[in-house]
Order: structure tokens, then sequence, then C-alpha cells
């Protein structure tokens, strides 16, 4: 992109900003708390959600929103095929000179994760609260805030001298449950939504509120149940331990096989990688933003401590190294309920993250063999894998990309952006990864330290909100004058 192109981005920024920040505080923020209030599970948590009607309901708050802008040749329709959950679709043709058949695909999803518990006593998942620069309530970041937030930096441009390509915005409604509708949605409407070549993706994370972060790769999910069954029914520990063994061993004889319990390693080779040399690169430089905050942003309990100390390989364990988290369990009683029985079997919820470029197939049948292979004492062991989501890797970031993404992060935060991977997964980005192979990808968001989503006291940070959506309009313009030759 051209010196010339950059300064013509930067010329309305001062305006933009002070739109943005207007349409947040007077609109955004209070459809939020109406969406918060919302318990738009995901279907994977709400097995009833079309008899329950809240993904619907979320869907029609922010459909009137959107279509109640009245922005001149936006189409917004709400797509249902049989049998899935609804998905928002938004449609602009861009803004003369730039309606010359360029496509940019803006995403987000408005299904909510579980209640979960620990809330503190004076918030709640269905709870909207602001305190300061803080938006309280499930689903706020996590994302319901893309809708409205792709749709204000699209405005932006329209009321101050700038222009865009044109736009299609996708809000599912599946997210949550590992986007399986998603798919039939992308094939349905493939000829309307044509060949994007650059997509921005709003569910993301940032290291920090300080800049804007670009999501490189992301993780995928292996997820699934262990069961361990030695006895028909429960009986007295007094007579039958040492002579039975606990269920409760096997499982943790069993776990042993597949990750180190002191170090945390995961011991199936499927599961691990080489990480690529600019991914390190990267990890380093976020570790310079970030020092501590790596590991001080979770919530810890006194004295505890992270696995490491140094940041770059922190970075490198959550973004590129397979990790194995014990998430459920069934077939403990409560301690209050605990009586001297040994129990007749033990249940766990296996979640494994594994590196971007892993193959989950490949992982899902190696951990069945190791965990079913030659039981202990020859209990009966089953392992059922639910999900096997294989994670993503970004293609690198073209110049011209870069450069904007640089320059919307001095403009609006005061600082230049920085790029990580994250953790966590998004089947979209996979599944577009592989539809649209030479697009570029730009994903972010606004989940920072402690935000917390998926748990309790899940926050929004409103200022990285403002300044993001301001930051997307940047984007778009400098998409559309690339496009335009500049």
């Amino acid at each position: 992109m051209t010196s010339k192109a950059q300064q013509d981005i930067q010329l309305d920024s001062d305006r933009i900003s002070a739109f943005v920040n207007e349409v947040w505080e007077d609109e955004i923020i209070p459809e939020l708390e109406t969406y918060i209030a919302i318990p738009a599970k995901s279907p994977a948590f709400d097995a009833d959600w079309q008899a329950h009607g809240y993904i619907d309901e979320a869907v029609a708050q922010i459909e009137a929103w959107c279509r109640g802008r009245g922005m001149d040749g936006l189409e917004v329709e709400v797509v249902k095929l049989e049998g899935r959950t609804p998905l928002i679709y938004m449609e602009h043709p861009g803004t003369p000179p730039f309606d010359n058949g360029e496509t940019v695909l803006l995403y987000g999803h408005l299904d909510k994760q579980p209640e979960m518990t620990g809330w503190r006593d004076d918030l709640g998942p269905w709870k909207p609260v602001r305190e300061g620069d803080k938006l309280y309530g499930r689903g706020g970041a996590d994302d319901g805030y893309a809708a409205f937030a792709s749709l204000t930096a699209i405005e932006a441009l329209h009321r101050f001298g700038g222009g865009h390509s044109r736009c299609v915005i996708l809000i599912e409604g599946c997210e949550e449950s590992g986007s399986y509708d998603l798919p039939h949605y992308i094939d349905a409407l493939a000829d309307r939504i044509g060949e994007p070549n650059l997509v921005v993706c709003l569910d993301s994370g940032c290291g920090n509120y300080d800049q804007l972060w670009g999501t490189t790769s992301l993780r995928g999910l292996i997820s699934g149940t262990l069961c361990v069954d030695i006895l028909e029914e429960g009986v007295h520990s007094g007579d039958a331990s040492g002579v039975v063994p606990s269920s409760f061993r096997i499982a943790r004889q069993l776990l042993s096989r597949i990750d180190d319990e002191v170090t945390g390693d995961i011991h199936i080779a499927s599961a691990n990688v080489e990480i690529p040399v600019d991914r390190v690169t990267q990890a380093g430089v976020a570790a310079q933003n970030l020092g501590d905050l790596v590991w001080r942003k979770f919530p810890f309990v006194d004295e505890a401590r992270a696995v490491g100390s140094d940041p770059a390989e922190l970075v490198l364990n959550r973004t590129w190294r397979p990790a194995l988290s014990i998430t459920g369990q069934s077939g403990m009683p409560d301690l209050g309920d605990a009586g001297n029985v040994l129990r007749p079997g033990t249940s766990l919820a296996l979640s494994l993250r594994i590196p971007p470029t892993a193959d989950s197939a490949a992982i899902v049948e190696d951990l069945t063999k190791v965990l079913t292979a030659d039981p202990p004492y020859s209990a009966h062991v089953t392992v059922d894998f639910d999900t096997a989501a294989d994670g993503w890797n970004a293609p690198p970031l073209a110049e011209w990309l870069e450069d904007a993404t640089d320059a919307a992060s001095e403009i609006y935060f005061g600082k230049p952006a920085v790029y990580m991977g994250e953790g966590g997964t998004i089947p979209f980005m996979g599944m577009l990864g592989e539809k649209f192979p030479t697009a570029q990808f730009l994903i972010t968001g606004v989940l920072g330290p402690a935000s917390n989503a998926h748990g309790p006291n899940e926050f929004l940070h409103i200022p990285t909100g403002k300044k993001l959506t301001a930051c997307v309009a940047h984007l778009l313009m400098a998409h559309a004058l690339r496009g335009a030759g500049s």
C-alpha cells in the first residue's frame, strides 16, 4: 500500500473515532445489555434450543438493529435451513469506485456457552452489568458485539468519505457447538458469498488492551469421555479395598499413557509437531510486549505458579503445544454424599488441545488405541470422542495487510500491532482456509486479560471494542485501495 493511500485512510480518523464511540455508547452497549440477558446457549448445551427459542430471539434482536441502520444498499436476511440454527446474512455491494467484484467476508457468532459456576454474587451470565470500562455477562465479548461492530465500521466509512469493496457479513448460531451447521450454510450460500479475498473474524483474543492483536494460528480440539468400570455395583471399601482396584486409580494409570503428570507433556507422537520458525519469532515478540502478563492474567490462588517462567515458552505452550485437561467427571458423589464405598466406575471428560497443524483424526485413532489396549486388571474401558476439530495456521500476511494492520493499531491504539497464536479453536477458520486458499485473514477480538470467556465473570472491555471497530473500518478502506491498484 502506498504512503498516499495511507494518508487517505488517516484523514478521517478523528471523526471515525468520534462516530464509533457515539454509536457504542448510545446504541451498541444498550443492545449488548439486551443480548446478554438472552440465554441463547449453543445447541450442545441446550438440546431443546428450538423449543426454548432463545437463539431465535437473539437473531431477531440483532437483525432488527442491523435493518434499523437504514444503510443504502445493505441487504439483511435471516437464512434458515431445516433443522439447523439460523444464520444472519448481510451484504453490501461496495462503494464506488470500489464496487469492483472483490469481496470481504466478516464473521461472528451469537450463540453462547453455558452458565458456569463461580460468578460474583452481584453478577451472573444473563445479567448485564457495566462497571467502568467493562460490560459483564455471557456472550458480549464472545461474540455478540461482532455484528454491531462490523456494521458500524462499514457505516463509518459511508459517513466520512471512505469506501470499501463488497462486504458479506455472516453471523452464525452454532459456533460454540463446533460450527457443525455452518458448512451447510456456506454451501447453500456459495453463489451469494462468492470468492472473498479478505476474511475478517472478530471471535478471537488479544494479549492486552493496549494495541491491535492479530491471531496467526488456532489450536485444534479433541474432546470425549473415558469410562472405566470394574464392578457392577458399589461395595464396602473396608471389605473390598486391597482386593478390588479403584476405578479412579485405573483411570489415572490410563491418563499417564497419554500425558506426563509432572510436566504435562503429551506422549502421543501424532499430537506433537515442529513449530514453524516464524511462529516462534512472533511468540518472542508477543512475550516482549506481555511479559509476566502471559501468566498473571489468570486467577491463580495465592502462591500458585505457572508451568514455567519463560513468557515466550508459555506463549508457545498455549498456542502450539498439545495439552490435556480433565473438564468433568461422572461416578463420584458430592463430598457430602461420599460414603465408605468403592465405586463401580469412573468417567472423565477429556479435552485435548492440539497444535494448529496436527491431524485430529489421526490423534483420535492413536488415543483410542493407547487408552483401550490391555486395560489394567482387565477393567472395562471405553473411550468415545465427540469432537475432533483440526486447528488452523494462517497464510503469511500480504505486505499491504500487515502495513494496514500496523497503521490501524498506531492510529486508534497508539501502539503497533502484535501477532500471536491463540489456544482456542474457531472451526470456521479452517473451513474457510480450505475453501478460499488464496484469501488473506485478519483474526482478532476483544477477549483480553481476565475477560474469562466461557467462565464466570466474563466481560467485554468496552474501549477495546470501540478501537477495534475503528480499526476494522481502516482495514476495509485499505483493502479497497489495494484492490483499486493504489
